[in-house]
């Protein structure tokens, strides 16, 4: 599995709805044809965003820059629309002529899309959309998933060790940041259904007894010399059948 680590991926945020929109950080998106142009992007099935599409059948792809910030990735990626609005006090934004917002800082175009079809493909959903506009915003290099994690994502000292652990089943996720996408192997419920606790187990000492020295003494055979060493008396000699006497 660790190959798969060397595909490359960008960064995006996909953006949904209207009158309560929603968005959220995705690394799947690919071009499928050029006449007319179309793209693909996959995204979880429990994601909010991925519910608006659905309900909607149109969406907006912000491509995410090498200047982006942490803060970011954090407000889109790190939490669900489900009960919180990701864009309460933000305001690099604007709305695109599909009525869908679009994020106008940290990226260098935004496409708006019309899904024409779409692929369950177990976890999560493929929609295939038609392109009905494409602008671009900036000259600024892409953000690829490589840079996130070398230049933008905080390195793990900089939190206090934890794991994600899962309110239904106690699953543990041991990790610094829970996938948005992220499904419990156990029983199935997604983000919203762990919660982050900080390390608190105290390391135990192993005390290792001492073995006790088994003391063995000599029993000598008086019909054959046959000598055996025994903590506990022979019945009889070995050799002869004899009564061993203790040396």
């Amino acid at each position: 599995m660790n190959a798969l680590y060397n595909i490359p991926y960008g960064l995006y945020i996909v953006s949904a709805g209207k009158e309560k929109p929603n968005a959220c950080v995705i690394n799947t998106l690919m071009q499928v044809t050029s006449v007319p142009n179309k793209i693909s992007i996959t995204i979880n099935k429990n994601n909010f965003t991925t519910k608006l599409i659905e309900e909607t059948g149109e969406f907006n792809v912000s491509i995410l820059t090498t200047s982006t910030p942490f803060n970011l990735i954090e407000r889109f990626g790190f939490s669900t629309g489900k009960n919180t609005n990701k864009f309460d006090g933000f305001n690099d934004f604007r709305t695109a002529t599909n009525g869908i917002p679009y994020i106008t800082r940290h990226t260098n175009a935004y496409l708006s899309c019309k899904v024409v079809s779409k692929t369950d493909v177990g976890t999560h959903i493929t929609f295939v959309a038609e392109l009905t506009e494409s602008v671009v915003l900036s000259t600024e290099e892409t953000l690829t998933y490589s840079h996130y994690l070398k230049n933008i994502k905080p390195k793990t000292e900089t939190r206090a060790k934890g794991v994600w652990v899962c309110r239904i089943c106690g699953y543990v996720y041991e990790g610094e940041q829970l996938p948005e996408d992220f499904i419990c192997p156990i029983c199935k419920h997604g983000v919203d259904d762990f919660e982050w606790r900080e390390a608190t187990i105290t390391p135990t000492k192993v005390i290792t007894p001492t073995a006790t020295p088994i003391k063995k003494e000599k029993y000598y055979c008086p019909v054959c010399g046959n000598i055996e060493e025994s903590p506990t008396p022979p019945n009889k000699c070995v050799i002869c059948g004899a009564k061993m006497i203790k040396i």
